[in-house]
């Protein structure tokens, strides 16, 4: 159980993504941004809560397998990654890791992008996820103990880019199913054959090391909107 309900990042991170949602409620109560969720197919409520269970959701990890580690199992350590602190879980030191798909950075994005999918041109967002999935895969790296890491501030970014480079009208959805979808598959589903090799308790598809650019996709896209 202590790897599947996972502390993810210092509290410090977990504050200010807070802050950002309680901001996105003070521009939503001045309709500042309200016609850009409604843009994104959801009333502004809604979506204040998707970003809610997203971050709630990123500390539980529904399990899928596990398999045999070829390296020692790094545990109760905290871990940088471009500045960003993980914390690595104190386990039992057997050598197995965990493959396991979180809520908040694959199971709710990915539902959210299939109800999305419906409303964007199909050629935009196979061009797109295309596009996300090879830049995110270049970028990805491995890290000992954590599992595939990116920055987490490159998804959001390059997905808005790509999106208003290939279609202005769509931007906000095809940022969002891209960025979510690239990531998903560029930096975790593409780098599984190397997980073996990390000694990682716990290898979370969506989980530590690609949900936060993956959360940040989803308010990047609604600015864009």
């Amino acid at each position: 159980m202590s790897r599947l309900i996972y502390p993810r990042l210092a509290a410090s991170f977990i504050v200010l993504l807070f802050l950002m949602i309680i901001a996105l409620f003070i521009l939503i109560s001045f309709d500042i941004i309200g016609s850009a969720f409604e843009k994104l197919g959801f009333s502004p409520t809604y979506s204040i809560i998707f970003l809610f269970l997203s971050l709630l959701g990123s500390h539980i990890n529904i399990p899928i397998k596990e398999i045999t580690s070829l390296e020692t199992i790094v545990s109760g350590r905290v871990i940088y990654f471009y500045g960003f602190r993980y914390v690595i879980p104190q386990v039992e030191h057997e050598p197995r890791t965990l493959i396991a798909i979180n809520l908040g950075g694959a199971v709710i994005p990915l539902t959210i992008s299939l109800f999305l999918v419906t409303k964007v041109n199909l050629f935009n967002v196979i061009l797109g996820i295309t596009i996300m999935t090879i830049f995110i895969h270049l970028m990805a790296r491995p890290v000992q103990g954590l599992g595939i890491a990116v920055p987490a501030l490159m998804p959001p970014l390059m997905a808005a880019m790509v999106a208003l480079i290939i279609s202005p009208g769509e931007a906000a959805l095809l940022a969002y199913i891209s960025g979510t979808i690239g990531s998903l598959i560029g930096a975790d589903l593409l780098n599984l054959n190397k997980i073996p090799y990390l000694g990682a308790p716990m290898a979370s598809i969506g989980g530590a090391g690609t949900f936060d650019g993956i959360f940040l996709t989803g308010i990047i896209s609604v600015l864009i909107a």
